[in-house]
């Protein structure tokens, strides 16, 4: 008896523990599905770096999607394209920046800065010391405790305005200062108004003549104070104007205990009262919570597209705060006139003109995956770009390259193609076809009047009577611009085939095979050719830069985006084609830097994160990886990307692994995470790798939905055993456009050990141009 009772307790007592376990899992569970996705999202990831190691490169961009202005916090000086570093210990202030990397640097830059005691406005003097732990990072919401005058700083931002809230301390002297920057500038305060208006004309290149930026920034508190300074941080007391090649404003007063003080400022590149305009648009009487709240609700919505679940919440988070990276640029350069008209100023003719216009890109980044991903879940932003495209061709005569927010002269190769035909083909609506493609033409046959170098295509005359750009004819990076150019020339075919223009479709299919001209068969690397026909002597693959574009040989040689099998043909079949993917990722990360003089940081990326050669930090290879598919390995491709998904990425201050770059190195990561990656841009297919979550739910523009689901996924077991197309067997290493648009489901199920018969037939192999195109 006294053992049947005890077993009866004994088991009464594991169900109460069952129980309770049971009922704090629930709990848990139902406490995450509860969590707004936008606060996993850590806008800190990426900002833990320096010129000569990048685990990022990013600031904190406190904006709402595609935002007219960003704004973040300063902890170097005006002008540092490193303008917040996550070992800093000071702030300076928080600007409004438009910084699309720090290469590139800023433009129509401001900031706003509280300090208390006596008045300190010079940059260095007002900077603040600060902590991590009390400070507040979210991409609608950004808090500082400003330690030295025992303020706390607060912003949260619309399209074009954003609201402040300083929380002040007693004091007698207390000051709000607002810095218009270098490089020509004007304030001027309102008192009787509460109101500081003014411009800044900062820039790094890129600007019409007559290029301003004009701010209003309206207060809720009357000024006691108010002084300006002009050149040379000389402060001009009881002031209320001041004009000049550096101008600042400060305003002050007396603050009690917790007192808070509200500014509201917009601006506009197009005219002050545009600027006010934009100002009662967006904020208008809107409190402070309440812009915050339209913010935190403009990230809800774009994030909740895609609704991850899985129990990993640091993939999670990784997940969101890429995503949200991915989601920032390019950035809207358009405003709405009194009558709701979208309008522009024009950063290549200085007119203020009707429709769209965006700016802060660099396209040889983000062809490979950012416009793919806009294309496949926001057809309809990219329907705006593609009409921003068209007004940059008519108002400066040629596509952009590289813009911030004009033309600026960075980077290589004609990749404005493909980012309009990938548009294309995936039906954009909307666009100027013939427009667009008439653009894309000029840039291939047109080698006169180009704005900067990398607009149009250099050494276009070369390229298009030998069929490739030469190593000895003083054209740098000569082997990757011949390499991208002939990418490029496939995507023109491709719209021009869809267009019915066959003629021209078959000079550039045929164009598009210029590739082979570099392909040097004795060691089956690509390799730089002289204008007689003979190879660049010596050769070393491991050189960085000199024929190729912050990589080398080892780097470059995969990159033939549309012709994969053509490529593996070359190097003698697909044995000695995966021998060469091997070799990247087994070697040492040997390399040569003479061409640079010194270690550059793309470089030393490489090196540092034992793959061998294989340099994710930099775009041209980050594609590599696929290329198994192509050549009955998939399994390598599962194996090595879900390497890279969970060593090279994190969301923590040092999460890259080199520069992000506009949403590229994100974008990587978030196809990538689902499950595929868009190899091709121009092709109607993305290629399979090793989805990373339990299931993913993508919620498409047309209204439909497409779920990926994968059993047993798990850290160990990253290998597809098999795949399920809406409940059908599905063998093949790529999914369709087509596939994912209709909506559906695509089931993976994982194991720890490879299925080397999975996705191996011959038509289990993604697109390729010399074997899909009779």
């Amino acid at each position: 008896m006294k053992n049947t009772t005890f077993r009866f307790l004994f088991v009464l007592f594991l169900i109460t523990i069952v129980s309770c376990n049971t009922n704090k899992s629930n709990e848990t569970n139902s406490n995450i599905s509860k969590t707004n996705l936008v606060d996993y999202v850590n806008p800190l990831m990426g900002t833990d770096s320096e010129y000569i190691l990048s685990n990022g490169n990013t600031y904190p961009a406190i904006a709402t999607p595609w935002g007219m202005n960003f704004w973040t916090p300063m902890t170097s000086k005006m002008g540092d394209g490193w303008t917040y570093k996550y070992d800093a210990y000071k702030i300076r202030g928080i600007k409004q920046t438009h910084q699309p990397s720090p290469w590139i640097n800023d433009y129509a830059a401001f900031s706003l800065m509280a300090t208390t005691g006596d008045l300190k406005f010079q940059e260095d003097e007002r900077a603040s010391w600060f902590s991590h732990k009390a400070e507040t990072v979210k991409p609608y919401h950004y808090s500082v405790y400003l330690a030295d005058y025992d303020v706390t700083a607060e912003v949260t931002p619309t399209e074009r305005a954003a609201h402040f809230k300083f929380t002040f301390p007693e004091s007698e002297q207390s000051f709000i200062m607002l810095d218009a920057f270098f490089k020509g500038s004007m304030v001027k305060i309102i008192p009787e108004e509460r109101k500081i208006i003014g411009y800044c004309r900062n820039n790094s290149g890129g600007v019409p003549e007559n290029f301003h930026n004009y701010f209003v920034a309206e207060f809720d508190k009357d000024f006691e104070i108010n002084h300006t300074w002009i050149d040379g941080w000389n402060l001009i007391e009881n002031s209320t104007n001041s004009e000049g090649a550096h101008v600042g404003a400060v305003i002050g007063f007396k603050t009690k205990k917790g007192e808070e003080v509200h500014v509201k400022v917009a601006s506009s590149f197009i005219s002050p009262a545009q600027a006010q305009l934009n100002l009662s648009k967006e904020i208008g009487t809107d409190t402070f919570n309440q812009t915050k709240e339209k913010a935190k609700q403009a990230w809800e919505t774009e994030l909740s597209r895609i609704q991850i679940e899985d129990e990993n919440i640091d993939n999670i988070k990784t997940f969101y705060s890429s995503l949200y990276r991915v989601l920032l640029f390019p950035r809207k350069f358009y405003e709405f006139d009194a009558n709701n008209e979208v309008v522009h100023y024009s950063p290549y003719n200085g007119e203020v003109l009707p429709g769209y216009m965006f700016t802060d890109n660099g396209f040889w980044d983000t062809f490979r995956a950012v416009f793919p991903f806009f294309n496949m879940m926001y057809p309809e932003l990219n329907s705006k770009i593609m009409q921003g495209l068209a007004n940059t061709y008519k108002e400066s005569g040629w596509l952009p390259e590289w813009a911030s927010p004009g033309h600026r002269d960075c980077m290589i190769g004609s990749n404005s193609a493909p980012i309009i035909s990938d548009a294309f083909l995936k039906g954009v609506k909307d666009m100027d076809v013939e427009l667009l493609l008439e653009a894309m033409l000029k840039n291939a046959t047109d080698a006169e009047g180009r704005p900067v170098n990398s607009v149009g295509r250099a050494g276009l005359e070369y390229y298009n009577s030998l069929g490739y750009v030469p190593y000895n004819v003083e054209i740098n990076e000569n082997a990757a611009r011949t390499l991208e150019y002939a990418y490029a020339d496939f995507t023109i075919a491709k719209m021009a085939e869809k267009l019915g223009k066959t003629k021209i479709a078959d000079k550039y299919f045929k164009q598009s095979m210029n590739y082979k001209n570099l392909f040097d068969p004795e060691t089956n690397w690509m390799r730089g050719k002289n204008e007689d026909g003979s190879f660049q002597s010596p050769f070393n693959p491991l050189k960085w830069g000199d024929a190729f574009t912050e990589g080398n040989s080892l780097h470059y040689t995969w990159s033939v985006f549309h012709d994969i099998n053509g490529l593996i043909d070359l190097m003698g079949g697909k044995e000695q084609f995966t021998l060469k993917l091997d070799e990247v990722f087994e070697m040492p990360p040997k390399f040569d830097d003479s061409y640079y003089g010194q270690t550059i940081h793309e470089i030393r990326e490489m090196q540092i994160v034992n793959m061998g050669n294989y340099a994710h930090g930099n775009q041209p290879i980050q594609h590599m990886i696929y290329l198994y598919n192509y050549a009955n390995q998939p399994y390598k491709a599962q194996e090595k990307v879900r390497d890279v998904l969970t060593k090279l990425y994190s969301a923590t201050p040092d999460g890259y692994c080199g520069d992000e770059d506009n949403g590229q190195t994100s974008a990587w990561y978030v196809f990538s995470s689902l499950g595929f990656y868009p190899v091709t841009p121009g092709a109607d297919e993305y290629v399979i790798g090793s989805p990373l979550f339990k299931k993913a739910t993508l919620h498409l523009q047309n209204g439909n939905t497409f779920e990926i689901t994968s059993k047993n996924n798990s850290e160990s077991n990253f290998y597809i055993d098999n795949a399920d197309l809406n409940g059908k067997p599905y063998n093949n290493t790529f999914i369709k456009f087509d596939a994912i648009q209709k909506g559906g489901t695509l089931q993976f199920s994982m194991n720890n050990l490879p299925n080397k018969d999975w996705g191996t037939a011959v038509e289990s192999a993604p697109y390729s141009l010399s074997t899909s195109k009779k």
